[in-house]
């Protein structure tokens, strides 16, 4: 039903308990009743009331336990614990609300909206930025005075501010009033020294940049320092890169408070950061850090049993000497040394995760440049239907860079530095499958595993980077006919590679929303198109039983296209007879009204001229099945149109009515023309 739309990625939403979950009040008795946890938080004993907020803090990881803390006010109850006089009960008293507001979800947000969690939050917020540099703490609050409490309770502070921001727009509004942007850039300062911190900041920052112009008038000069600065610190780890990549994106969505005389240079700093992020190999990166984990466990298990046994022979000596004075067992170069109580360094795994969000979050930006505005349906019927040498902006084509990108809303000074920056060559690389060596060594390690989901989001969201390009790009632009052809392989590879079909959502999502804009681009300019019609066939008839209206919508309208495109050439009425029944059964059986209304859509594209149409509508009885539908359908509009559908889908439905109307008058008149 038209030119298929660009998707504008908003934030996602954020993991369970953040990028890591926390570890408070690991071993404790799980079983206790909320009741009993939320009396000990009145405890008059700083260490019973962090135990119960550390408590609280891993029980609400389980969703099915959450109502119950809920019923019990659970909010009013860790609130003013974040003001609380012990440093130790704030920060487990943070991370017990972020557990909640992570693992709860929009609803649990807006109820700890409702129930003023935001007055104690930025109070909290702003303590803890205007104390961040002392260096000093009273001992009476500090339990542990090698532990900086001020960043770690910030830490937790600044991922419950980020989660419920992210779902409420009340808490960003509170934001804005409040002035908790000079707090939170405060803490971004710190990227030097706590990188993790900062990460933190940044994910907070991205979320309440977005669409808030409200917040653009905060960011004076001062505020675009802080964020220039970390976006030109030349650390190369990969938190570092997740960092920069997370700023990037948080400059962009303020784009608007930049001269217009330093967007292009600022576009371009953006892109060389997300540049560096693509270019790197995961799967690799994988293989080797698994390798460096290997390595390292393996020297640190040899250092323990070397300790071991100079702790024997130690204790040998001792006991031959009676007049030696004993020293304590266990207190030997040890003293606050927590480490047993501790996981694991996991760096090597944290480092691997870092570039994976990195780069998901770096593509998900990408798309939302080549579609910064989110335009009516009026509009985009408006470009549909307008001639399309108007909606390419012109751009020259880099030799050897393979597939090239001209973003629709930005200036030319803007695209030269996607193209400077080969962005669209290294998107293309991603919308591979990952490296089956790197996703062996996930599956079989516990820890690791979670990183196959990941490395299938970047997939999806270069394959969706790969959409908004050839929405929005000029088939020269893209690289010619040849490069469109070689990029329709690589896709039919994708789906057709495999032994059995994709069934995976997302993936289907994105890589039908691909084909279906890389065939329309081609068949616009009598490109041949290079999958075979039984590929096609199969293509849909998997599709078809996605659960996902959107992969239904994309596969009709991919067989829509490529009929089209057969329509015109010589003995394909066969073809047309399969692809016409298919769509037909499509358009009345379809639960949903707007896939059969692409359905019908994608028929009168296929059948709307051409001796081999003509022929083929005739034998499948086109005409007399569309005329006993077009009651059902009207039907249909009125009893599940209101309520279920919104107004821009009932607009292009009222289309799809009357196009129906006119395509069955058409078909009556091919029927009195003589032959």
């Amino acid at each position: 039903m038209g030119k298929s739309r660009a998707r504008r990625f908003r934030r996602a939403p954020f993991s369970p308990a953040g990028p890591e979950q926390r570890r408070d009040g690991e071993g404790g008795p799980e079983e206790e009743p909320a009741a009993e946890l939320l009396e000990k938080l009145q405890h008059p004993s700083a260490e019973v009331r962090e135990y119960a907020c550390a408590s609280i803090s891993k029980l609400l990881q389980q969703k099915h336990v959450i109502p119950a803390f809920l019923q019990r006010d659970v909010v009013r109850c860790l609130g003013p614990l974040l003001m609380d006089h012990s440093l130790a009960v704030r920060e487990t008293a943070a991370g017990a609300l972020r557990n909640l507001s992570a693992c709860g979800g929009f609803e649990v947000c807006d109820d700890m909206v409702t129930k003023d969690i935001m007055t104690p939050l930025v109070a909290l917020l702003k303590e803890c930025s205007t104390g961040l540099d002392a260096n000093q703490l009273s001992p009476k609050k500090c339990r542990d005075m090698n532990k900086n409490y001020i960043e770690d309770i910030a830490n937790e502070a600044i991922n419950l501010l980020w989660n419920v921001c992210e779902c409420n727009n009340t808490a960003v509004y509170i934001f804005n009033k409040e002035g908790c942007l000079e707090a939170v850039l405060h803490y971004m300062k710190k990227f030097s020294t706590n990188v993790d911190l900062a990460i933190s900041v940044a994910n907070c920052l991205q979320a309440v940049t977005e669409d808030n112009p409200d917040l653009l008038s905060s960011f004076n000069a001062s505020a675009q320092q802080v964020l220039e600065t970390v976006m030109l610190c030349p650390e190369s780890t990969m938190k570092h890169i997740l960092l920069r990549t997370l700023i990037a994106g948080t400059i962009w969505n303020i784009k608007d408070t930049i001269p217009p005389g330093s967007l292009g240079s600022m576009v371009n700093a953006i892109l060389k950061i997300f540049s560096e992020s693509l270019a790197i190999d995961a799967g690799e990166m994988i293989i080797s850090m698994n390798e460096a984990e290997k390595k390292r466990l393996k020297l640190a298990a040899e250092a323990e049993t070397e300790e071991n046994m100079s702790d024997v022979m130690d204790n040998c000596v001792l006991s031959e000497d009676d007049d030696m004075e004993e020293i304590p067992k266990g207190k030997v170069g040890r003293e606050n040394d927590i480490s047993d109580l501790l996981p694991s360094d996991k760096w090597e795994l944290k480092e691997v995760t870092a570039l994976l969000m990195a780069q998901q979050t770096a593509l998900e930006i990408i798309v939302n440049m080549c579609c910064s505005e989110d335009p009516s349906d009026d509009e985009w019927e408006e470009l549909s239907s307008s001639d399309e040498s108007d909606l390419f902006m012109e751009n020259s084509y880099n030799e050897g860079s393979g597939l090239l990108m001209s973003p629709l809303c930005l200036s030319d000074e803007v695209n030269s530095a996607f193209l400077n920056n080969l962005i669209p060559k290294k998107i293309l690389e991603k919308t591979g499958f990952p490296n089956s060596v790197a996703l062996d060594i996930c599956m079989h390690n516990p820890s690791w595993k979670p990183l196959i989901k990941k490395l299938n989001a970047v997939q999806c969201r270069a394959l969706t980077c790969l959409h908004s390009i050839l929405l929005v790009s000029d088939v020269d632009c893209l690289g010619g006919a040849s490069a469109l052809q070689s990029l329709a392989q690589h896709l039919s590879q994708l789906v057709f590679s495999k032994t059995e079909f994709p069934t995976d959502t997302e993936f289907l999502e994105a890589i039908t929303s691909a084909l279906r804009a890389l065939l329309q681009t081609m068949a616009s300019k009598n490109i041949s198109q290079c999958m075979t019609p039984e590929q096609l066939l199969a293509l849909c008839e998997a599709g078809i039983h996605s659960s996902n209206a959107s992969v239904r919508v994309n596969v009709v309208s991919i067989l829509g296209i490529s009929g089209s495109v057969l329509a015109k050439g010589q003995d394909t009425a066969e073809t047309l007879k399969m692809i016409g029944k298919f769509l037909l059964e499509v358009a009345m059986k379809e639960p949903s009204l707007v896939v059969a209304g692409e359905a019908l859509d994608a028929l009168f594209d296929v059948f709307a001229d051409g001796k081999e149409a003509e022929k083929a509508a005739v034998q499948i009885k086109l005409l007399p099945a569309l005329k006993e539908f077009q009651p059902v359908f009207k039907m249909r509009m009125r009893k599940e149109g209101k309520g279920q559908y919104s107004t821009d889908q009932l607009c292009v439905l009222d289309n799809v009515k009357m196009n129906l109307r006119r395509f069955i008058a058409y078909q009556e008149t091919l029927g009195k023309t003589p032959t």
